[in-house]
């Protein structure tokens, strides 16, 4: 019998659940964080320097660390009145390790592969999507001063703060994963921290063929879209892939190119050699130096790029980056948020307006019509799965209206028995124009890429 299932007994209470089981811990879980904590004060009133040392650096062999946690723990265990089984001390050595060395309860959470976003909501509520699907987890931290000190553990590697003047911030995780946390006084749950984790192993476009975000062909055509230096947004909800379809695309990028990426948390995993990665910074305490995403890309561009790659444009940097497009800089990506491919001709628009410029409507579009070549909409669909549900080509301006032409969509024919989404992605049969750039710079496209019918084009089709 378990450590956790004789406390549960002792209580009057039912046995411990798995922990993604959705319910609120029981006193239980209170009593097993209570004796890990007295653990973990003991362990640092009686540690000597050397001891100290080796777990401040964090670079020793992670046995010679567990080894120290475990003889202390041990020493804690044998003084208290019931026994605790092997297991049960392996368990809180292993907590104990990911409080010390770790982020704390949440470690397991960042270990687990299927997870993909940790949304903590206050100490004492937890969620995990996983498969886009919304789970309440059993994890749950001592207080808010023990959340507070985990926060403090992500954001002092990046010089980044966070107190009551500066309540919210944006960080990342070694491993490129993205955080936001924000905390009262605009938070009135306490604090609360969302983290988008990222693979260790950028995903490829096998990938997203395997997962079913896009068919062969498609992934065929954007690969040549890319070769051919067109200017491509990829757009989309919060969640849906777009950072993801982004990393993807720029993998399609020679390596013989030089590529500046820009945003404002790093999160791009570039597998090229000549790649440099900037990233914006806030303010400081006095409220200077802040150097802003617009200030970032107006810089690249007295950086010899060959291709910029803006990781979301929200505001005035849109007119910068089209502007790039526009003169001499083929081949830039960027993403934005928006609902549909017109969305994001609105989007823009209004974030040209945000840079603060008095440009006539038409001038902004002509602009945009010009620069934009390609727009990729990725959605995030009910069943969790995410998918590029069109592939929409800018074109010129007919009167005021920029005229889009969809080239590959997704058609959603039912749902099966267990909610899965069931389509498929068509072709609409419809050549864009820009199949003359195309050609110009010696990519060969399949001549029934663009058919209606089920016929996949041959490898042997594609060639440059």
């Amino acid at each position: 019998m378990s450590l956790l299932e004789r406390l549960g007994k002792k209580e009057g209470l039912e046995e411990s659940k798995p922990i993604f089981a959705g319910r609120k811990n029981s006193s239980t879980d209170d009593q097993y964080q209570e004796l890990k904590l007295d653990i973990h004060r003991r362990i640092v009133d009686e540690m000597n320097i050397e001891q100290q040392q080796i777990l401040m650096n964090g670079q020793q062999d992670r046995r010679e660390i567990e080894g120290i946690i475990a003889e202390y723990c041990n020493r804690v265990l044998d003084e208290n009145p019931f026994a605790v089984p092997r297991g049960d001390r392996t368990a809180i050595v292993a907590d104990l390790l990911d409080e010390m060395l770790g982020l704390g309860p949440i470690e397991p959470l960042l270990k687990d592969e299927t997870v993909t976003e940790i949304m903590i909501n206050g100490p004492k509520h937890i969620f995990v999507e996983r498969l886009g699907k919304l789970h309440l987890t059993k994890v749950q931290f001592h207080d808010d001063m023990h959340l507070m000190n985990i926060i403090e553990r992500i954001i002092a590697p990046l010089g980044r703060r966070i107190d009551e003047s500066s309540p919210l911030v944006d960080a990342r995780l070694e491993d490129g994963s993205r955080v936001n946390i924000i905390i009262p006084p605009l938070s009135l749950i306490g604090p609360c921290v969302t983290i988008r984790k990222f693979n260790k192993d950028p995903l490829t476009v096998e990938n997203l063929i395997g997962f079913g975000s896009l068919s062969e062909t498609m992934a065929g055509f954007l690969r040549a879209c890319i070769a051919a230096r067109l200017n491509i947004v990829v757009s989309g909800g919060t969640g849906s892939g777009k950072t993801t379809t982004l990393n993807v695309l720029s993998s399609f990028i020679p390596s013989d190119e030089r590529i500046v990426t820009i945003e404002d948390a790093a999160e791009l995993q570039l597998m090229q050699e000549h790649v440099v990665t900037l990233e914006s910074r806030p303010a400081n305490i006095e409220g200077s130096g802040q150097i802003t995403i617009r200030d970032l890309v107006r810089n690249a561009l007295r950086m010899r790029p060959d291709r910029i790659i803006v990781g979301e444009v929200r505001s005035g940097e849109a007119l910068d980056m089209l502007q790039a497009m526009n003169t001499g800089h083929d081949g830039s990506l960027t993403t934005a948020h928006a609902n549909s491919p017109r969305d994001v001709l609105s989007r823009l628009e209004t974030m040209v307006l945000m840079a603060g410029m008095d440009l006539p409507v038409r001038a902004i579009r002509e602009q945009i019509s010009s620069a934009v070549d390609l727009i990729i909409q990725q959605s995030r669909i009910r069943d969790g799965s995410r998918k590029i549900t069109y592939i929409t080509e800018v074109q010129n301006m007919e009167g005021d209206v920029i005229i889009l032409q969809d080239l590959f969509r997704f058609m959603q024919t039912g749902v099966d028995e267990s909610g899965k989404i069931l389509g498929n992605f068509e072709s609409t049969g419809i050549r864009p124009n820009f199949m003359e750039k195309m050609e110009t710079n010696g990519i060969k496209i399949p001549k029934n890429l663009f058919s209606l019918g089920n016929e996949m084009p041959r490898d042997e089709d594609w060639g440059q």
